[in-house]
Parts: structure tokens; C-alpha cells; sequence
């Protein structure tokens, strides 16, 4: 049996229980595994399997990017494309929830951490970002900022088709291209421009990780 069919069994659970043992050992049960079996697909329990549901969204969201024409597009609008299929695969609200608490959490702040910033990876790798040095980071950093806060905003949001998420993205993306652009003003201004280029110095020499795990948040 797999992970994504064990998780299948503990969705319905989620919605009562949250991520937790007790919707473990019910999904154990309806899924027909000996502890063991179990165990030996998801060793940490609920939590494996939260981290699991996060990643299957991750991967509907590559798997949707791949098959549209984004040429069309300003940078901009590909970004918040790429944010708004994310939310399109978020279709367990409770169980994005009941995760949201559990990542939250001080012991599994750092794995949480991890997952939002591997959703920022995956938008910009799937974007076609080539950048390797210093930018690598920054763009993930942000674009992470502007996931989580993403989130958490749609989890409040009871409007039709999720349409004030939908502005939400706009916006913190607008503001994101306006950060941007008062960087390029600052490069061109000669009182600021030698501590940009400092700036640019420091960030030249920053590298991409090589593999993908040794990212922000990867338990040491």
C-alpha cells in the first residue's frame, strides 16, 4: 500500500481530529494495515503524512504548470498563475487548516518553514528561474512570505470562488514588482548606488544549494 493511499484514508479523519494519533490509528484501521505496515509507510505517524498531503498539492500545482501556456503572460501574472493553481489543488480546506496548526506548532515550526519554502522552489523552478547566485534565495524567501500570508488569508476568506484571495495575490505581488523596481531606482541613484552594489558584492558570492533538502528549515 502506498503513502497517498494511507493519506486518503486519514483525510476524513483530519476534518474531526486534526493531524494527530488518534486519526492515524482510524486511518490504519479503515485502510486494513497492521501497525507495522503502517509504521513502516509513514514512521512519524500523522505528522508524515501531513507533510505528505502539503506535498501532493505541490506536485498538482508543477504537474498543472506543465501543461499551460504561460508565454502570454507578464512575469508578474506567471507568479500569481502559479499561486492561484496552488490554491485551486487546496481542496481539503479543513484538513489546510488543521495542517496550518500543526506546522505552527514550536516542534514543527522548522518543518513548516521547510514546506512553505519548498512550494516558493517548486513556483520558481517550474517559472523557469536560473538564477544561482544570491537571487536564488531572495526569490524564495519572498515568494514564501507571500505564500504564507497567502494561506492565511484564504482560510478566512468566505467570498465566492475565494475572489478577495484572488486580489490578496494581486496585491502582495504588486508589491513585491514595487520593491523591485525601488531597487533599480536605487542602483541608478549616486548616493545610494555603493551600497546596492555592496549589496549585489555580498550577494555574488552566495550560491544555490546543490541538493534540493539543503534548503531554509531542513532538520539538521
Amino acid at each position: 500500500m502506498s503513502r497517498d493511499t494511507l493519506l486518503d484514508a486519514m483525510l476524513p479523519h483530519v476534518t474531526f481530529d486534526g493531524w494527530t494519533d488518534t486519526s492515524f490509528r482510524a486511518a490504519v484501521k479503515d485502510a486494513g494495515l497492521s501497525e507495522a505496515e503502517a509504521k513502516a509507510i509513514a514512521p512519524r505517524g500523522a505528522i508524515d503524512l501531513a507533510v505528505a498531503f502539503h506535498r501532493r498539492g505541490d506536485a498538482a500545482m508543477v504537474a498543472k504548470l506543465k501543461e499551460t501556456d504561460l508565454s502570454g503572460l507578464r512575469f508578474r501574472d506567471r507568479v500569481a498563475t502559479a499561486l492561484r493553481y496552488r490554491l485551486e489543488v487546496m481542496t481539503e480546506r479543513e484538513a489546510v487548516r488543521r495542517a496550518s496548526t500543526l506546522f505552527s506548532l514550536p516542534n514543527h515550526a522548522a518543518e513548516g518553514g521547510k514546506l512553505v519554502w519548498e512550494t516558493a522552489d517548486h513556483v520558481w523552478t517550474a517559472l523557469g528561474d536560473e538564477s544561482r547566485d544570491g537571487n536564488w534565495y531572495s526569490k524564495r524567501v519572498i515568494l514564501s512570505g507571500v505564500w504564507a500570508s497567502t494561506v492565511l488569508y484564504w482560510l478566512g476568506d468566505d467570498s465566492p470562488g475565494h475572489v478577495n484571495t484572488q486580489a490578496f495575490i494581486d496585491r502582495r505581488i504588486d508589491n513585491v514588482m514595487q520593491f523591485e523596481a525601488l531597487k533599480g531606482k536605487l542602483r541608478e541613484n549616486p548616493l545610494t548606488k555603493p551600497f546596492m552594489d555592496m549589496q549585489t558584492a555580498v550577494f555574488g558570492r552566495m550560491k544555490a544549494p546543490v541538493a534540493r533538502d539543503d534548503v531554509p528549515g531542513t532538520p539538521g
